[in-house]
């Protein structure tokens, strides 16, 4: 699947060759680190030429502990959201997570995201599909890339083509994810263009004090890995100070190191593309 392929709403840069970047912080904690962050990736997009969407989840329904930080409204978060899209001329994703936050989130953003643990939820999948919207569907930690295919059917089916698949690893044992690197290609002979969660991926879930730890030093590996191996796109989370976010902090990115990262990979990127990848 080409650059060209993925024709989402608002991209710039989508001839350049590069990689798709969708990027930002977990989950929306304020106005201030939303648009710090949403700026800081704005002009590294604008410096490195590659196709951005500003990614964050207006509520975080999935948390390990009951009194873990799930969001600061619905609504607040969605208008922070479609700010985003008008402040920085770029185009949004956040996550759904029951078939009526579809059409609600479909009014603030230009793409809806499937968590991994809910991509098997047929309603679900119909309600982001029927919105009309591009539709990003994470792939299951439980699941094979191949069994993908399934869930690309459903949003098909409702008539809607406009469909990203992103692998986040699999569960291995109860404390750890891998990447199986062969999910890559095996999901692109789908037809979907195929991002790779590199900060997801290198989460430590199921700790014993009900937060999820992490390997952020891994994560210039898995992504020079996924570029190598053909993905279309790169899922990165990013904060100005994971050390205080308040969701997924310990697998995020300090967003002061974006700007060697994005060098690195578009240089990768631009290798890959003279092999005719």
């Amino acid at each position: 699947m080409s650059q060209a392929g993925i024709n989402i709403p608002g991209i710039n840069f989508n001839e350049s060759g590069n990689f798709l970047l969708i990027a930002g912080p977990c989950v929306v904690e304020s106005e201030e680190i939303v648009f710090e962050t949403a700026g800081h990736l704005k002009s590294l997009s604008e410096k490195y030429q590659i196709p951005f969407v500003f990614k964050s989840s207006y509520r975080k329904a999935n948390r390990s502990r009951g009194d873990s930080f799930s969001g600061i409204g619905d609504i607040n978060a969605l208008k922070i959201l479609a700010e985003v899209r008008k402040r920085y001329s770029v185009p949004v994703i956040t996550d759904i997570h029951n078939p009526n936050e579809a059409e609600i989130a479909a009014n603030y953003v230009d793409i809806l995201q499937i968590p991994a643990f809910l991509c098997r939820q047929t309603d679900l999948l119909t309600a982001a599909a029927v919105t009309g919207k591009w539709v990003n569907i994470k792939k299951g930690q439980f699941l094979s890339g191949s069994s993908m295919k399934f869930a690309v059917e459903k949003v098909r089916e409702s008539g809607n083509n406009n469909i990203m698949l992103t692998d986040r690893g699999n569960m291995f044992g109860y404390q750890d994810i891998v990447v199986d690197f062969r999910n890559i290609p095996v999901m692109k002979q789908i037809g979907v263009p195929v991002i790779m969660d590199i900060t997801h991926s290198l989460q430590q879930p199921n700790q014993v004090q009900g937060v999820s730890g992490g390997s952020p030093e891994m994560i210039e590996t898995l992504g020079k890995a996924a570029i190598s191996v053909g993905a279309d796109g790169i899922f990165i989370e990013t904060h100005p100070d994971p050390s205080v976010a308040k969701s997924d902090g310990a697998n995020m990115l300090k967003l002061s190191g974006m700007d060697n990262l994005l060098r690195k990979l578009v240089a990768l990127r631009k290798t890959i593309n003279s092999f005719n990848y």
